[in-house]
């Protein structure tokens, strides 16, 4: 327990320090945003500052803050200090200054900004890599969200083959058809609010119980082993780098939110909210993934015959099993959310915070397609004016995410490959955005704090690279090697930026 509290003090304090620094750094003012400057009343228009927040956060908090953490704790307590220090000098940094950024060059959304720092080659690359990273973050959460409610709100099996599976799916297929094409307060901002109320009382009804029901929780130096499963074991044989940093991504750092960041900055009407409403917004999710992890600990202690989790390593990995119908039976990530949520919560209680599960992921679909619909709309040079255009191009979006799912649920291994390389792709997209932070505050003259985006972007590159050399999706070469190999990928990253920013100041 004492290595949980630690850990939060870590993101608490580090977050309040580093944000203040990070607001110095980029120096905000009190210039117009583009939320007066383009007003048009779809996607810009000033909001309030805690809508913005609460929409920021729930753009960005999808199934990563939840599944993440649940699969991340099983490399143990390191968990609980890793997760703080990369979501303030990493995750925190990446989504202030990715929005501070597009606020100040006029709301531009993140391939422009590519651009402009980088060079034409270089955007029309991200163009497609992020396009595929919404592309699957739709499919993902129409998916993950609907398991969910088949399996935890209904008690039903989520096959392809149930008729209540397609429906749940279509039903929050339907709404984010409604949410990518409507203006953003006519939706967005007028339900969030409710959804945001939702979430918090799931992450601090369970923050609060951890603690009144005194669960136990393994320690840093105390031996890593809960209820039979060695945490350490798992720690050395699963590659904790990079394979952790990849595992809990959102709850610490992801380049899908950059995505979602741009079109928040579109309705921002301060620069100075800018740290409220973008790098406070990614502490409140680094706390909701130490929530999930440790509850998810805290279930492992318990064992499945306490009616917790009991976790074994297999050939494939490690496997969850629970009571289920009075037998221990093995349940998958997302069942996981139904044993902590019940056991800590109750059922009245647990059920409320399922719900707000249900609601994370959903809450980041709709506005990764309409994200997905903004950035094709741009490079395809459609006008917002252009209702026909934007419909066609959103029809034709819902129906490939849709031919993907359906492919996805009657694959034993369609959701799990789409995941992991979600995961992986995400992380690259960070490598892009902290380039052009570097290149951004080199031309801006601040070159003496470049060593702020410049920690993340060296490590993430390595990450990245070493994860995809060395993991089974990718060319599975041995770790050594793979090492290598990440380590002189990041070298070659800070020299490209580094060049690219002296050619450009």
């Amino acid at each position: 327990m004492e290595t949980f509290i630690i850990g939060l003090l870590i993101l608490f304090i580090g977050g309040a320090l580093y944000g203040r620094l990070c607001q110095k750094v980029f120096g905000p003012d009190d210039r117009k945003t583009p939320a007066f400057i383009k007003k048009d009343g779809i996607d810009f228009l000033p909001m309030p500052k805690w809508k913005n927040a609460m929409i920021n956060l729930l753009n960005i908090a999808g199934t990563g803050p939840i599944l993440g953490p649940i699969q991340g704790i099983l490399f143990g307590p390191m968990a609980f200090i890793s997760i703080p220090i990369g979501c303030v000098i990493g995750g925190a940094v990446h989504d202030y200054f990715s929005g501070m950024i597009s606020v100040r060059e006029g709301g531009i959304q993140m391939p422009e900004i590519i651009r402009r720092n980088t060079n034409a080659v270089v955007q029309r690359v991200y163009i497609i890599f992020i396009c595929i990273v919404l592309f699957l973050v739709s499919v993902v959460f129409i998916y993950t969200p609907g398991d969910i409610v088949c399996t935890q709100v209904f008690g039903s099996n989520e096959t392809a083959g149930k008729v209540l599976t397609w429906v749940i799916y279509l039903v929050i297929f339907a709404y984010y058809c409604v949410a990518a094409l409507f203006p953003i307060d006519k939706i967005i901002g007028k339900i969030y609010p409710v959804f945001g109320a939702v979430l918090l009382f799931s992450a601090l009804g369970i923050f609060i119980m951890i603690f009144v029901k005194d669960y136990l929780l393994a320690n840093v130096w105390k031996p890593w082993i809960l209820n039979g499963f060695d945490f350490e074991k798992y720690f050395s044989y699963e590659h904790f780098f990079p394979v952790f940093f990849v595992t809990v991504a959102c709850g610490i750092m992801s380049g899908f939110h950059s995505t979602q960041i741009t079109i928040v900055s579109r309705t921002i009407a301060n620069e100075h909210d800018g740290r409220f409403i973008f790098y406070n917004m990614m502490i409140a999710e680094g706390f909701i993934a130490m929530v999930w992890a440790a509850g998810t600990m805290a279930m492992i202690s318990l064992g499945a015959e306490n009616l917790g989790i009991t976790v074994k390593l297999t050939e494939n990995g490690a496997k969850y099993f629970a009571l289920v119908g009075g037998m221990i039976q093995q349940i998958p990530p997302t069942s996981v959310v139904g044993v902590v949520c019940r056991n800590v919560l109750g059922s009245i209680g647990g059920f409320v915070a399922i719900i707000g599960i249900i609601i994370l992921p959903v809450t980041s679909g709709d506005t990764a397609i309409r994200s997905l619909r903004l950035i094709l709309a741009e490079a395809m040079r459609i006008k917002n004016s252009d209702i026909k255009k934007k419909v066609i191009l959103a029809v034709v979006i819902f129906f490939l995410i849709f031919c993907v799912l359906v492919l996805a649920k009657n694959n034993p291994n369609g959701f799990n490959l789409i995941w992991r390389y979600f995961g992986w792709s995400n992380q690259v997209l960070v490598v892009f955005a902290l380039s052009s932070v570097v290149i951004w505050l080199m031309q801006h003259r601040k070159k003496r704090f470049l060593w702020i985006p410049f920690i993340p972007l060296l490590f993430y590159s390595f990450v990245t690279c070493s994860y995809i050399c060395g993991a089974k999706i990718g060319l599975n070469l041995p770790y050594g090697i793979a090492y290598v190999l990440g380590i002189v990928f990041a070298l070659l990253v800070a020299v490209a930026v580094i060049l690219r920013g002296y050619r450009k100041t």
